[in-house]
């Protein structure tokens, strides 16, 4: 069992690691989907993705250097992100259905 837990505390680290690199990748990808989205509604799409990924990012980083504070950050950056959402589709809804289909 001593010999488990001593291949887990190395194999951990390394697995978090790795899923920090896996998210600034994918940050990238969608952050390049942000700036050329055709439309209104693929920014706010990437934007949503985007807020995932960072909070996804505060977390494996709380879990790695063993800090609540970042856990904390975490949750009031989601309720933020997902207000400004809510926000944003509230505004694009009313330009699409008041006849203002500029882009």
């Amino acid at each position: 069992m001593q010999r488990i837990t001593q291949l887990l505390s190395r194999q951990i680290p390394a697995v978090l690691y790795g899923m920090q690199w896996f998210l600034l990748i994918c940050s990238v990808l969608i952050l390049a989907r942000m700036l050329k989205g055709p439309s209104s509604a693929d920014r706010l799409a990437a934007l949503n993705i985007f807020s995932g990924i960072v909070l996804a990012f505060l977390v494996i980083t709380g879990v790695q250097k063993s800090g609540i504070l970042y856990l904390d950050v975490a949750l009031v950056y989601d309720i933020f992100g997902f207000l400004g959402f809510l926000a944003i589709s509230h505004f694009l809804k009313n330009k699409f259905f008041s006849g203002d289909k500029t882009e």
